[in-house]
């Protein structure tokens, strides 16, 4: 049963700050911006609706169901406490923490290093404008985008000075007349702004039940278990609306509700790894598909889901920590830290490593002697290579959709070989048999079929991407055009490179790739050997575009054989 009940909201943040209001650990983390904050703060002064808050109520003296922590005063992160007896009555916020969030910071604390702001000149009648600034100096001296506005200067005002000096007096209008000496106002539509606002500021916040609470019992009745699945429900139910959680979100809030030490957990491993592409939907994939199950549901999560990954927490971080040593080894860290790669290769890297038949401190160094008698890496090295060169994992394309049908298969080959040699031919022929478009042999006529993004890669030596440069066809797609190559010619691989932008939206733009090379290059040497070029000067016309592509596909296939044992 629920009971509702209405709140000022500076009374709530007062709850808020005595730790009365407080967060469970299966909530997330602050998502809102300093836009979002700013623009609550205008809904609530007009007096509009922005929506409730629900809390669980749990009493002093009693074990709470879930630990917590308390609400952030800078939008940093705190971590959750184990909690055996609570000291005073409590509301744990299940929904509708976002908003609390936001009225915390802005009326007591700070986001980004910035703190709110309120203008006194703003238009009551249109508009309440709040900004986040980390100094008065900054702000707008001037409207610039409201023309129609009756005020076009502002005058900034701290929200945290603001809401104490109405507190301690408790009388709107003697802080406004206070304002309006002390800052030398004369203009008489300037100070009824001032008043105006203030006023607003003062009902809204403070003497105004504008706030309203559903207030949720814990039915003791049923056992521990069965309630906080009660609640997680609950949550996964009320995050059907408002800022979503995406599915793994609600996944890691389910975890965290069975086990609160997931939420270190998930946060540490994230802190570690997040820059070889490791996110909360690839560490929570990762956790079941290390329990041999590709295909998880929510509603199918079970304790022993998160008293596997709190068992094995040590394991999995030596698993994650040489995951990335492997990465590293290979030549391929850069590749995944610089753009938003497929992680399903590294899934079974890490299935194969966590499976070894050796303790975790032994696993966190497995590859320290990568280069000297390691059975995995240059097997694995290879894998992944030609993996990653066929485009098995990319999005569209490929033959299989790769987060469906590829995971279940290999992780259905994979499971056969645990504390086994890595099965690179095993998982080849999974490709083979689907069958996906893969090769271990790489000829010209199959360069336009490999992966762009990693066939880059291997050409530039492995030290530039996509990411940071663009690209630009060596010789210009318009003169192609009109001496009628075909547009695959044009467009294929073998005559794309990397540049720079402005190199490329700008001298040499539509220019002859000869007359380019000639005037505009001052290293033409280095140039030729860094870009794959024919160093035949007689191949750089147009009209011997053909010539030019059958010379540099050989320097390609030159080069990725370099990198393919």
């Amino acid at each position: 049963m629920a009971i509702w009940k209405a709140y000022r909201v500076s009374d709530a943040i007062t709850e808020v700050e005595d730790e009365k209001f407080v967060l469970p650990v299966i909530q997330r983390r602050l998502v809102w911006d300093e836009e979002k904050m700013e623009l609550l703060f205008d809904t609530l002064l007009k007096g509009d609706s922005f929506g409730g808050i629900m809390v669980i109520e749990e009493e002093k003296g009693s074990k709470p169901l879930f630990n917590y922590r308390p609400f952030t005063k800078d939008g940093g992160i705190i971590q959750s406490r184990e909690i055996e007896e609570l000291t005073q009555q409590q509301f744990f916020v299940i929904d509708g923490q976002q908003r609390i969030q936001s009225f915390y910071i802005g009326l007591k604390g700070s986001l980004n290093g910035k703190v709110m702001y309120f203008d006194l000149f703003s238009d009551f009648n249109s508009e309440f404008e709040f900004k986040f600034e980390n100094s008065e100096t900054k702000l707008p001296k001037q409207s610039k985008d409201n023309a129609e506005r009756p005020v076009p200067e502002h005058n900034w005002y701290l929200v945290s000075s603001l809401l104490k000096r109405l507190k301690d007096t408790n009388d709107d209008e003697q802080v406004a007349d206070e304002i309006i000496s002390s800052r030398k106002i004369d203009d008489t539509s300037k100070k009824k702004h001032v008043r105006k606002n203030v006023k607003a500021f003062y009902k809204n916040i403070i003497t105004a039940k504008t706030l309203g609470m559903s207030q949720v019992s814990i039915n003791k009745t049923f056992d521990e278990v069965s309630n906080k699945q009660r609640i997680v429900e609950l949550f996964r139910r009320l995050n059907d609306g408002g800022t979503k959680l995406s599915s793994f979100d609600l996944v890691a809030s389910i975890l965290k509700g069975f086990s609160w030490e997931m939420e270190g957990f998930l946060e540490k491993m994230l802190e570690e790894y997040e820059d070889i592409g490791l996110s909360q939907d690839n560490l929570i994939k990762l956790i079941f598909l290390l329990q041999d199950d590709h295909k998880k549901e929510m509603a199918s999560i079970e304790g022993k889901d998160a008293e596997f990954a709190i068992t094995n927490k040590d394991r999995i971080n030596s698993t994650l920590k040489s995951v990335k040593d492997f990465l590293i080894h290979a030549e391929l860290y850069n590749y995944y830290k610089d753009g938003n790669r497929s992680f399903i290769p590294l899934f079974f890297v890490a299935y194969h490593l966590f499976y070894k038949d050796i303790d975790a401190k032994s696993l966190y160094v497995y590859f320290d002697n990568y280069d000297a008698g390691n059975v995995d890496y240059p097997i694995m090295y290879k894998w992944i290579y030609h993996s990653l060169l066929n485009g098995v994992y990319r999005s569209r394309g490929a033959g299989w959709v790769a987060y469906k049908t590829g995971v279940r298969k290999l992780l259905a080959e994979i499971k056969k070989h645990k504390n086994m040699v890595f099965p690179k031919e095993a998982l080849f022929n999974v490709y083979i048999e689907h069958p996906v478009v893969f090769s271990q042999s790489y000829k010209v006529e199959n360069l336009d079929s490999l992966d762009r993004s990693f066939l880059y890669y291997l050409m530039y030596d492995r030290n530039q991407t996509i990411r940071n440069q663009d690209i630009d066809h060596i010789m210009p797609k318009s003169i192609l055009a009109s001496l009628k190559y075909g547009w695959d010619e044009i467009n294929s691989i073998k005559n794309f490179q990397l540049i720079d932008y402005k190199t490329n939206r700008g001298i040499k733009n539509g220019k002859p790739f000869k007359d380019w090379m000639n005037n505009d290059v001052s290293d033409k040497p280095s140039f030729v050997k860094r870009h794959l070029i024919p160093d035949d000067e007689g191949m750089w016309g147009e009209s011997r575009f053909a010539d030019f592509l059958e010379k540099r596909a050989g320097l390609i296939l030159a080069k990725i054989s370099k990198y393919l044992p």
